[in-house]
């Protein structure tokens, strides 16, 4: 079987290509991820460099209550992963939370969410190449500056060529991280219970509640890490990105969300009580992944270089999913007049190649912030991505709220896969997002982002009216649509 792909609308088609992809979705995308795949850049959307390195702060400022921080952000990211799911089997598109937001809320959200979430993903990568560089140096001095310039060229390279190997590339991503964790948990209960290496004569649960008690800083330094916590999850919501090229989303989608309670489970609220088991929570530092950390405290120096490729493969993990997000959401966007025409073109193997070429453009502003402040660059940027996440996770509830109304009158077809305890678990979720973006407030380190927010908002709100005074009656292109009729785009006359 073969499929031809369809560029900028106007332009001719470009020539088959071999049924490496099998299928395409309606958008033009080829259905390529399969069960396999899908499942596992789930679970990598859940494991990734806020875990691995931003948790060392968090542990710092919030001792063992970190781990009910998890649990409680864990709960709420499940509401957004269900009102999503409902959404996404209502209608899987690719490019989700703007088209969702375009259908419910109206073009100028779907306008802001792709925009915010497309610069959300660059932002992301920034830092997640950051991290990278970061992890290189235990091994070797070289500059992160250099590290981050290798990444992001190699990750640019892999997106480029296929989407099934994104996927497979994703896959084998996750698999380390995951059997790492598993490992490490599994050392840790050998290590409580048998009571080998250094760590082995104090190692005790108790570690969780002896060294100050359970809120060693108060109630108060816990809340101030939901921040760095909620950073930890962004790109769980990417399996909605992927929706478009899934090989069957009604089965895949909703295996991999209601995976979410025991990934959240297992390898953060896990992983955590285990590792301050071992080791007092006081030996954690501030820009050190606790994981290495950890088996540094251990004695296990093998272990600790073994994990430190670990992090290292976690944040490429993230940097990979960045890439490909940001393409497919800048094409989402150009299909519908909302961004430059030339991002919605497709290379024979399915991939936004301009899009994603655009976007790995821009995460090489990366490479200059750890050139200027490689001390800082990691804090510098993950507010930043924490802000453009928790918008696209307001918009993802706020159009299932809608949806759901609309669902409940009649006017659309109920989703096999609706939300359990919605409403309320929706309105929940969205009073826990908008209460952490008012604790973002009182930390300096993350204050601006929120200094950040109103001018990209601006830039935003000015970009949009120039797209209504060029294009004020332009209906989206979608790729079943064809080329929009001219006279459907023409400005009424006076």
């Amino acid at each position: 079987m073969t499929s031809t792909q369809i560029g900028t609308p106007g332009e001719e088609p470009a020539e088959p290509v071999e049924a490496a992809a099998r299928t395409e979705s309606g958008e033009g995308y080829h259905r390529a991820l399969g069960a396999r795949q899908i499942q596992m850049i789930a679970i990598g959307g859940a494991i990734g460099t806020g875990l691995f390195l931003g948790a060392g702060t968090a542990i710092s400022k919030a001792g063992p209550s970190l781990v009910l921080a998890y649990a409680v952000a864990g709960l709420v990211i499940y509401f957004i992963m269900r009102a999503l799911g409902e959404l996404l089997l209502y209608r899987p598109v690719s490019g989700s939370f703007a088209e969702y937001a375009r259908e419910f809320l109206g073009p100028f959200f779907g306008f802001v969410t792709g925009w915010t979430y497309w610069l959300g993903w660059v932002i992301t990568g920034i830092t997640e190449v950051t991290a990278a560089a970061k992890y290189m140096t235990f091994w070797w001095a070289i500059p992160q500056w250099a590290s981050s310039l290798a990444f992001t060229v190699l990750l640019f390279g892999v997106n480029l060529i296929s989407v099934r190997l994104f996927g497979e590339l994703e896959f084998w991503f996750s698999m380390v991280k995951v059997t790492a964790i598993v490992g490490m948990i599994l050392i840790c209960l050998g290590i409580l219970t048998l009571g080998f290496s250094d760590a082995g004569q104090s190692a005790s649960v108790a570690h969780l509640w002896d060294d100050g008690g359970l809120f060693p800083h108060g109630l108060g330094g816990t809340l101030m890490t939901l921040q760095i916590v909620m950073f930890a999850f962004l790109a769980v919501e990417l399996v909605g990105v992927t929706a478009g090229e899934s090989e069957n989303p009604e089965k895949n989608l909703p295996k991999a969300i209601n995976t979410v309670p025991w990934r959240i489970a297992v390898f953060y609220i896990g992983a955590l009580i285990m590792i301050l088991s071992v080791v007092p929570w006081k030996k954690f530092q501030p820009n050190v992944s606790p994981f290495v950390a950890a088996f540094e405290q251990m004695g296990l120096g093998v272990g600790a270089a073994v994990v430190n490729f670990v992090v290292l493969t976690a944040a490429l993990s993230s940097c990979n999913s960045g890439m490909y997000s940001t393409g497919r959401m800048l094409r989402d966007l150009s299909l519908n007049r909302q961004g430059p025409t030339l991002f919605a073109r497709l290379t024979r193997t399915g991939t936004p190649l301009l899009g994603t070429a655009f976007s790995a453009a821009l995460m090489l502003v990366g490479v200059w912030i750890n050139y200027q402040w490689p001390g800082k660059a990691f804090q510098y940027v993950m507010s930043l991505a924490t802000i453009c996440g928790v918008w696209a996770w307001i918009m993802i509830l706020l159009c299932q709220l809608r949806y759901r109304r609309k669902a409940e009158r009649g006017e659309l077809p109920t989703s096999p896969f609706p939300a359990p305890g919605a409403p309320f678990t929706s309105l929940f979720a969205l009073a826990f997002l908008l209460f952490v973006l008012v604790l973002m407030g009182f930390d300096k380190d993350a204050r601006i982002a929120l200094y950040a927010a109103p001018v990209w908002g601006a830039l935003l709100v000015g970009a949009y009216r120039v797209h209504l005074a060029r294009a004020p009656y332009a209906r989206p292109v979608r790729q079943q649509d064809g080329p929009a009729d001219p006279e459907e785009t023409a400005p009424a006359e006076a």
